[in-house]
């Protein structure tokens, strides 16, 4: 049964085309700038592996990690999402289904949350925890996500983390490391025990 997508999500998708939403990626990539800052901070902290891209949308950063040789599953609850992914890269693997319901024998030594899966999420505990699910020991759970009104806090996902068996390891405002000091975007690592 397909997970239900919250309203906050719903909302933004009625909103967005997909035929044109990627083209976002590519004017950074025309003006010079570096459209996978995601895919480049995974492939600095994996430490062997597989990688799997929670909430992994039309498919950029898992697309770009296995162009880089690193062996990943996307996972998106959207099915239009996961449609336009599996079109994109026929060869990789797409499950279309919530983190929080996600039930897969693979255990990964990454979790990537990129584009604010965490506040988008219905369940965000429950997210953290089938993220947690899905680690081999000593696996990473890395998510970037906006901070802003009404939308978790960094204390509220790392008590979430906490449940779920993770530590933190460490904070950025960026995906390039830029250090947090606060702000209004942060990227998120914790361990799990």
């Amino acid at each position: 049964m397909p997970t239900e997508l919250p309203d906050d999500w719903s909302s933004w998708r009625d909103r967005v085309d997909l035929d044109t939403y990627d083209a976002r990626w590519a004017a950074m990539a025309e003006a010079g700038q570096d459209p996978h800052g995601e895919a480049g901070l995974v492939q600095a902290l994996l430490e062997g592996g597989a990688v799997l891209d929670g909430g992994c949308g039309t498919g950029r950063v898992a697309i770009e990690l296995d162009r880089r040789g690193i062996p990943v599953t996307g996972v998106d609850p959207d099915p239009d999402m996961i449609a336009a992914a599996r079109a994109k890269a026929p060869g990789l693997r797409w499950e279309p289904v919530g983190l929080e319901d996600l039930d897969l024998p693979d255990r990964f030594g990454l979790v990537v949350l990129a584009g604010n899966v965490i506040p988008y999420a219905g369940d965000r505990a429950g997210v953290v925890g089938g993220c947690a699910r899905h680690l081999r020991s000593g696996g990473l759970l890395l998510a970037g996500f906006t901070l802003r009104p009404g939308w978790p806090t960094v204390d509220e996902y790392d008590a979430w983390c906490a449940a779920a068996g993770l530590a933190p390891e460490q904070r950025w405002a960026t995906w390039d490391r830029a250090p947090y000091r606060g702000g209004d975007y942060v990227v998120a690592l914790h361990r799990l025990r």
